[in-house]
């Protein structure tokens, strides 16, 4: 049997691999710093879909849904300065930067269509 698509699974792993990725990484201030930032960042992400999925309403919903949209594109923000500054395996970085841009799609789409669905 084929398992469904689970948004919770997909920010799981997004923040656990986001932990590996920034463990890999070396002692510098940049890094640390970098890195931090991103596992706050990325975590938290997956943390806040979960109070979204127990909102008090389709407002609430839409509140706690743009502060997971907001941490990706925290999360999309670090892995971009990472890029440029030439920090980490250019490969995991990027894997990880592709995800984060999809998630971030993912959840302006969730956002924009519960916002229209409200305004029917």
């Amino acid at each position: 049997m084929e398992r469904k698509f689970d948004l919770e699974d997909r920010l799981v792993r997004f923040a656990g691999e986001s932990i590996h990725y920034c463990n890999s990484l070396g002692p510098t201030f940049a890094e640390n710093h970098l890195c931090n930032q991103l596992i706050r960042s990325s975590t938290g992400a997956c943390l806040n879909y979960g109070e979204a999925q127990g909102a008090e309403s389709k407002k609430d919903f839409i509140h706690k849904n743009g502060i997971v949209l907001k941490e990706l594109k925290e999360s999309r923000a670090s892995l971009k300065i990472q890029t440029y500054a030439q920090i980490g395996d250019t490969l995991k970085r990027e894997i990880l930067l592709k995800e984060a841009e999809e998630l971030c799609a993912i959840f302006a789409s969730i956002i924009s269509k519960t916002k229209r669905n409200m305004n029917q």
